[in-house]
């Protein structure tokens, strides 16, 4: 082997056994660190919201991907679409409005991933309807119709991920 090939050869070895040695040298804490940070800052997605009547309660569930993001649920005078203000056709006289943020009902391609209810009468004996009133900004907003003032409660669950509002009646059962 003539000399500048052998240099050529020292060079790629050493090369790859300068790689090697770096990737084995970097902690694995990095890099489940990063793999976490960036799992636990997507946005969660809104994937669908269903409902059932029970008998002391009415409930509405909101099914998420990723985490559970910040919820609050506000009783409201009426009910608007955000961004335009159109109000929402649900007849009630009672409305809660529910806020998740941050979440989206689409992914970062813009593709809608929510495939629940858009805007829905229920004839259950306190929830008289549901509506998906916002996906904007980092904000989703669902709406709730009631004939009579609602008493409720919310809390979370995991495994699947999802957020829960139970809406007390008297017992029907």
């Amino acid at each position: 082997m003539n000399r500048p090939r052998r240099r050529q050869a020292t060079a790629l070895g050493l090369g790859a056994l300068l790689t090697a040695t770096l990737a084995f040298a970097a902690p694995a804490s990095a890099a489940a660190t990063t793999a976490t940070a960036t799992t636990t800052t997507a946005t969660p997605l809104v994937v669908d919201a269903r409902w059932g009547g029970h008998c002391t309660y009415d409930r509405v569930v909101i099914d998420l991907q990723g985490y559970i993001p910040e919820v609050t649920v506000t009783p409201v005078p009426s009910l608007v679409y955000d961004g335009s203000g159109k109000p929402v056709p649900l007849a009630g006289r009672y409305f809660l409005e529910i806020r998740l943020h941050p979440a989206a009902g689409h992914d970062d391609a813009g593709t809608n991933v929510y495939r629940g209810p858009k805007l829905l009468k229920i004839y259950l004996p306190k929830l008289k309807g549901i509506a998906l009133t916002g996906d904007y900004e980092g904000y989703v907003t669902f709406g709730a119709a009631f004939d009579t003032k609602p008493a409720y409660t919310s809390f979370k669950l995991h495994a699947p991920e999802r957020f829960v509002l139970d809406v007390a009646h008297p017992n029907v059962c």
